[in-house]
């Protein structure tokens, strides 16, 4: 009797194994139809970071203020973007792909270009005002590579275009170190990709810190002075255009050191000398809201990319921040900007760089003061909640 009753048991378990593997074929898991009403995709993050590198995230090529460690709080485990930033400086002489890898490399996270902002990124707007015409690239690294990457075809850096005046600098004689040259600049020298001699620069783009401030001096004055040709008669000025306007900057050096507003007064003072008019210039770079308008742009196009199927705060109305921090050591250029700049903009000042005092700027006081890049992004996620 007792194994009758066994086997009614065994059958009965064994029909409600098939009944329910029938019908989990028939229709969704009740589980999964819960989690897809009580779990939907998550909410893209409300606010935005903007960092300046020099000063706040590197010392020369040294990160500083736990910079790493902190830039790491904003991926998760798997090493996936989490928080949208990106770094705005108003450096440069590179492609943005290329300080996006050494970032990176400094970092030990993977900085996509989108993220990096030079003071030159802006110059890809006049492409087409300056599209077949000749231009001069002037500032260290590679000023010409950076302007032909944004789609300039007819660049000469101002290195390569003085190389064929003979005595336009008559220092040279004098000078101890001599510019790089590759094999296919020397043998552009005798065979000139464009004639120079006749064709006059249509405009001056100064891409980033000038090195040799004397020869440049002089080359622009030329070149400005005379409608574009140098040894010619005086004529109209070529458009000028300056990536950054910062008069100092801080370096690997303890005290700050001269940045491209320096050399734009010192050019600017000896321009309005030689000539009976004063020279005309557009400046980019922080503070000018321009740039922190294009910032925003460009934060909300990547929080899109990294959330593509999450729900907006605002449904039915396009995605904008409710914040935007912008993390500077320079009060003058970032906390200036941010405050020029407007909502959604808030500032964050730390005293790793240009600025070192025990309370705030008073002339262009940040919303919040901290000692190091680390100590602004606890800030920032604490406030916003973020583990």
């Amino acid at each position: 009797m007792r194994g009758f009753r066994f086997a009614l048991v065994r059958a009965a378990r064994s029909r409600s194994r098939a009944e329910h593997q029938t019908v989990q074929r028939r229709r969704p898991s009740d589980v999964a139809q819960r989690f897809s009403h009580t779990a939907p995709a998550p909410a893209r993050p409300s606010f935005g970071i903007a960092f300046d590198i020099d000063g706040v995230i590197l010392r020369g090529r040294s990160p500083i203020g736990g910079a790493p460690r902190a830039i790491r709080r904003l991926y998760s485990e798997e090493g996936t973007l989490k928080i949208p930033f990106l770094f705005l400086t108003n450096g440069g002489g590179v492609p943005e792909h290329r300080r996006a890898l050494e970032l990176s490399q400094l970092l030990g996270v993977n900085i996509s270009p989108t993220q990096v902002v030079h003071g030159h990124s802006p110059y890809r707007e006049l492409v087409k005002r300056f599209e077949d015409d000749l231009i001069v690239a002037v500032g260290k690294g590679e000023p010409a590579v950076v302007m032909s990457a944004y789609g300039f075809r007819k660049v000469l850096s101002i290195d390569e275009y003085a190389s064929y005046y003979k005595d336009i600098d008559p220092l040279a004689p004098f000078k101890t170190w001599k510019v790089g040259q590759t094999d296919s600049h020397m043998s552009a020298k005798v065979h000139p990709s464009y004639d120079v001699y006749s064709e006059r620069v249509k405009g001056v783009f100064v891409v980033s810190d000038p090195v040799d401030w004397g020869r440049d001096l002089q080359v622009l004055c030329d070149i400005l002075s005379t409608h574009g040709l140098p040894g010619t008669e005086k004529g109209d000025q070529p458009p000028l255009y300056f990536a950054a306007d910062d008069l100092e900057y801080q370096a690997a050096f303890p005290s700050e050191r001269l940045g491209m507003g320096a050399f734009r007064i010192a050019l600017e003072s000896i321009f309005n000398e030689i000539n009976d008019h004063p020279l005309k210039y557009t400046s980019y770079g922080k503070p000018n809201p321009f740039v922190f308008k294009n910032a925003a742009n460009i934060l909300e196009k990547l929080v899109m990319s990294m959330y593509p199927n999450s729900q907006t705060p605002m449904e039915g109305k396009d995605y904008q921040f409710s914040t935007i921090y912008m993390v500077g050591d320079n009060p003058k250029v970032d906390i200036n900007g941010a405050m020029k700049a407007g909502h959604p903009w808030s500032s964050v000042l730390t005293r790793t760089g240009v600025f070192r005092g025990k309370d705030n700027d008073p002339q262009f006081p940040a919303d919040v003061v901290v000692d190091t890049v680390e100590d602004a992004i606890n800030y920032i996620l604490e406030k916003e909640r973020i583990q």
